[in-house]
């Protein structure tokens, strides 16, 4: 496979798992498209090595594996297909290599809302100091960490809910955690444009999240249009 067809098939498998993101780019320039999810789809390698289940061992190699490329990008000297987009991005990629040992522990259940986002923040900070370079404006950690747990509860439901939250139904502790990751969440404005389309999407999710307990189907696209319309205007 040529290198621009295997960046082209992890940019598709981003775009398979986000198919909300169709609707909104039209409010992204077109110049900055492919750069946006090339950054998004590295971020969901290490969302999926977070959230993993079964033996950990394959997953933790692929981690040690992005610690190293990640340095090697900071040289210039990428190997994987999504460093030929972001390499050229003069950002701290050592330091988010550096940080992706915390998503090992973060595995582990945290007792409180409040354990969970600390687990995270290290992890976060470094997204975001690359994230300002890549996308010229870095969200809070805060906002960060909220979005990785949203995607860790929609991957898992009731096994990534911190202790705190546990409950005999399982619904009602996915229903109790989104709610409470709702309001710990941030600002709406926050962040460069991509980012505050993405993380629309993502609330999105998780308000269905805390309203079913389950995941809910996709609303329809006049509905996903103008909710990515108002987080690009950053309402």
């Amino acid at each position: 496979m040529s290198d621009s067809a295997a960046l082209d098939s992890f940019l598709d498998k981003w775009r398979a798992r986000w198919p909300e993101w169709s609707v909104a780019e039209v409010f992204v320039a077109p110049a900055r498209r492919d750069t946006a999810v090339a950054w998004f789809a590295l971020l969901q390698e290490f969302d999926d090595v977070l959230n993993v289940s079964g033996d950990p061992m394959p997953a933790d190699a692929k981690l040690a594996w992005w610690s190293e490329e990640l340095r090697g990008w900071s040289a210039q000297r990428s190997r994987h297909p999504l460093g030929r987009r972001l390499e050229p991005v003069r950002a701290a990629w050592s330091a988010l290599g550096d940080a992706l040992p915390a998503l090992v522990a973060a595995r582990e259940t945290p007792p409180s809302g409040e354990a969970a986002f600390a687990a995270l923040a290290g992890y976060a900070a470094a997204v975001a100091a690359v994230e300002a370079e890549v996308l010229g404006r870095a969200p809070t950690t805060d906002a960060v960490v909220a979005q990785v747990l949203a995607a860790r509860l929609a991957d898992l439901g009731a096994s990534a809910v911190p202790t705190a939250f546990r409950q005999p139904d399982d619904v009602a502790a996915v229903r109790t955690w989104a709610t409470d990751l709702l309001r710990r969440w941030g600002g709406r404005r926050e962040g460069a444009r991509e980012r505050r389309v993405l993380a629309a999407y993502m609330r999105g999710r998780v308000t269905r999240l805390a309203r079913h307990g389950v995941p809910a189907a996709l609303p329809s696209r006049p509905v996903l249009l103008f909710a990515g319309w108002r987080a690009a205007r950053g309402d």
